[in-house]
């Protein structure tokens, strides 16, 4: 099946990331799905179908059921984001804190001068 979505979508939606986590658990037939969320069995399944095209969710049919099954690969894609996010503010951080060092350090050193030449206008 083709891909149409991104996995960003996909975990966008709370009943999604709720389904991901039911089926990381164990896999679940529809109805079994279902009877986890205050939703019907056609909303349900449009999230499957969802997460099925993002490549999160494998669909097999046995029989008449459709047994869902959690496949987080494609969370690959989401890891590696947040690395990529979390490295980036990590460094942004530190150069502020280091700046902000810098300038606590030189405001406390100038600060008997200022002192000194206060006391020396008096």
């Amino acid at each position: 099946m083709e891909k149409r979505r991104d996995v960003f979508q996909a975990i966008a939606d709370p009943t999604r990331r709720g389904i991901i986590d039911l089926l990381c658990r164990q896999s679940l037939n529809l109805n079994s799905i279902v009877d986890h969320f205050d939703s019907s069995r056609p909303t349900i399944s449009e999230h499957i179908k969802i997460l099925e095209e993002c490549g999160l969710v494998f669909v097999v049919k046995q029989g008449r059921e459709r047994i869902c099954e959690a496949r987080l690969k494609g969370l690959e894609d989401v890891t590696g984001w947040v690395e990529q996010a979390r490295k980036y503010w990590s460094s942004t951080l530190d150069s502020m804190e280091n700046y902000l060092t810098t300038i606590q350090k030189n405001k406390d050193h100038d600060e008997p001068e200022r002192a000194k030449r206060s006391n020396k206008r008096k």
